[in-house]
């Protein structure tokens, strides 16, 4: 009795995991054409951007193979909706603001823990998010929160 539950349990889990396979939602992966880029303080703010940001913030997202099964995919392209509707390193000019960049980065907020975990080059160094925190100031303004505060320019 209880096999022929766990059997029925796990039956129904399989077609309910392929069944989900079916919904179009997170299959979307065509990255827009870049319009332009701020421009960086220097290469190496645009290159932890890349590493940090650009998966969610730009129309340059790479789409590891996870991000093709579902329910992965949907929290994937929910993430790079939201990340490129709130700021969009790819269509600079267009009215994107990232004067609170680096204070999300300073608050810990950016880049997600969740998005670390799979992406090595996301995690950075004390030294190495003081350095990006610095380079986004330089290259968008505004504070990089902590306790100084402040309002930003």
């Amino acid at each position: 009795m209880v096999k022929r539950t766990v059997l029925l349990v796990v039956v129904i889990g399989l077609v309910g995991f392929g069944a989900i396979q079916l919904v179009p939602y997170g299959r979307n992966h065509t990255n827009p054409r870049v319009q332009s880029e701020p421009a960086w303080n220097s290469a190496a703010t645009r290159a932890t951007a890349v590493a940090a940001c650009f998966d969610c913030h730009s129309n340059q997202t790479t789409w590891p193979w996870y991000s093709n099964i579902a329910p992965v995919s949907w929290v994937i392209q929910h993430d790079v909706d939201e990340g490129r509707e709130t700021l969009n390193f790819s269509e600079w000019g267009t009215g994107q603001e990232a004067d609170e960049s680096a204070e999300s980065v300073s608050e810990g907020n950016m880049p997600p823990f969740s998005y670390q975990l799979l992406h090595p080059d996301a995690r950075l160094s004390g030294t190495d998010r003081d350095a990006f925190i610095q380079g986004l100031i330089a290259t968008f303004g505004g504070e990089g929160g902590g306790e100084g505060g402040g309002e930003g320019d």
